[in-house]
């Protein structure tokens, strides 16, 4: 491959002075644009400006430099094709062989300009928009036979390497192409995503950056890695989490820190969750983080054992004792003392971590998408708890049962269906999760309740129970009311509701129906 022209125009110049240094030592011709061919010259790089090529200047405020037959010509034609020789040779046109490009920082001016959902988009949005970038490197990764095409800095240092030895392979051009593709695709997606009202249009790109790999996914055998959504300019997902100490973080890591930094985020006043395999197997909310932790721990102490901790305040150093007692894999928190640090410390593999500001993101961005066979399901989040909350037993509910029921709802939306949820005040005693049968999972929250020591659970609090879902049968009723409950909260809408109503009246219990169901699968 004779190389003999480069063409670079960046943006971010870093490393571009170095990198023009040993193409020009290679004898290899460059040609430049605008604020990269002065950084070259005021460098002593000798190099050509684009309209010294093409004979016409920059016009519209640089909004077309490169977008000329006499450049794209010189890119896409094939060296071996006689006739697009006889066309090069007819126009004056000689063959680009290095196209270095970057892209305007539309990604980074977005940040400051986040989006507003209806409202017009800034103008210095649209200006960080490239066009004739991607036109450059797009063309270059298709003649990739006969082009090198790089976009991004970091192949500056490879690329030189491999002139200088005289082996620049297939491989690297293509593998260069595709990188190519990819960015533009990814840039796209973030513009496109920018502009876009509206939750599902008719076509839908999704522009992920990796941040790292992970040691594995679910599984060992599993690869896997972690990337982050680039039109989420808010940082509060789960993806931004700083982490301070302990190991490296897991698949599943990531996916029980997402789950219980939603859950624990549903609540105002200081609040813990603590997850297990995606399941909360404890939530409290209470006057202090410390009092919250103790009460969530109390639920399910054996299933709290190497699980994901999460809250809604910082965390101080007598709560950093209380969690050290058991193993656990991970903490997350706004912050932490430097006494809770030094705690943690102690522990070498657990793993500390901090995220500013509530999961729920911007308001563009109340999507989420789940990957089946051969596509995706998209769909808003779940950001509500009830429609309404209406009576529908003869006893209506205390405002103690009201608060605590309203508690024991928020947690049972981030169960795994069929959930339940029995709870004391704002503290869960029983959880019942991903069962096929909903009096399953009642039974199975009911024998929890029954390990939990007596003195951890609040005694002047009327015993409440939570369905992410209605009863079809009164069955769930009948045996709840076995266990103590007093009061149910549910969403209502099955065809027996009155079987169900008729049952808690019967046991003197009152029922609300919320309008709302909460699966989650």
């Amino acid at each position: 491959m004779a190389i003999s022209q480069a063409l670079l125009s960046v943006s971010d110049k870093t490393g571009i002075v170095d990198f023009a240094k040993g193409l020009h030592e290679l004898g290899i011709n460059i040609i430049s644009s605008g604020g990269t061919a002065k950084a070259l010259k005021d460098n002593g790089i000798p190099c050509k400006e684009v309209s010294d090529i093409t004979g016409f200047p920059e016009i519209l405020d640089g909004r077309v430099k490169t977008l000329q037959p006499k450049i794209h010509g010189g890119i896409l034609a094939i060296r071996a094709k006689s006739s697009h020789q006889d066309d090069l040779s007819k126009h004056g046109i000689t063959p680009i062989d290095i196209v270095a490009v970057n892209l305007y920082p539309f990604e980074q001016t977005s940040t400051k300009h986040p989006k507003v959902a209806s409202a017009p988009v800034p103008q210095e949005i649209v200006e960080d928009i490239d066009i004739g970038g991607v036109a450059l490197l797009r063309a270059a990764a298709k003649n990739l036979n006969d082009v090198l095409v790089i976009c991004e800095n970091g192949d500056y240092g490879p690329v030189l390497s491999a002139l200088k030895a005289g082996a620049v392979t297939y491989e690297m051009k293509k593998n260069l192409a595709a990188k190519a593709f990819r960015h533009t695709a990814y840039y796209d997606a973030l513009i496109s995503a920018y502009f876009t009202d509206g939750q599902f249009p008719e076509k839908m790109s999704l522009g992920l950056k990796k941040i790292s790999p992970l040691r594995y996914g679910e599984n060992p055998h599993q690869p896997a890695a972690l990337y982050v959504l680039g039109s989420d300019t808010t940082g509060t997902g789960i993806v931004n989490a700083r982490q301070h100490h302990g190991k490296e973080l897991s698949y599943n890591n990531y996916l029980d820190m997402d789950s219980a930094w939603k859950l624990v985020h549903e609540f105002e006043r200081p609040a813990c969750a603590i997850i297990k395999h995606n399941n909360p197997c404890g939530c409290a909310e209470d006057d202090t983080i410390t009092s919250a932790y103790l009460k969530a721990y109390a639920c399910d102490t054996a299933s709290a054992f190497g699980g994901i901790v999460a809250f809604n305040r910082p965390v101080e150093e007598c709560t950093a004792v209380e969690i050290t007692k058991i193993f656990t894999e991970c903490i997350i928190a706004p912050s932490f003392t430097d006494e809770a640090v030094k705690v943690f410390s102690a522990k070498k593999n657990l793993r500390i971590l901090t995220l500013a500001g509530k999961p729920s993101g911007a308001p563009h961005l109340n999507i989420e998408c789940r990957q089946v066979s051969g596509g995706m399901l998209v769909q808003t989040k779940d950001n509500a708890v009830t429609a309404e909350i209406k009576t529908v037993t003869k006893r209506a509910p205390s405002d103690d049962e009201l608060v605590s029921m309203t508690f024991a709802m928020k947690v049972c939306k981030h169960i795994k269906s069929n959930a339940i949820v029995l709870a004391k005040g704002t503290q869960t005693i029983g959880i019942g999760a991903g069962q096929m049968s909903r009096i399953d999972s009642l039974q199975i929250a009911a024998s929890k309740m029954t390990l939990v020591a007596k003195e951890q659970i609040p005694q002047n609090q009327p015993l409440v129970m939570a369905s992410d879902a209605f009863f079809p049968f009164n069955d769930v009723v009948n045996e709840s009311a076995k266990a103590g409950v007093k009061a149910i909260i549910q969403p209502g809408g099955s065809l027996k509701d009155a079987d169900s109503i008729t049952a808690a009246d019967a046991h003197g219990m009152a029922m609300v129906m919320t309008g709302m169901r909460h699966f989650r699968h």
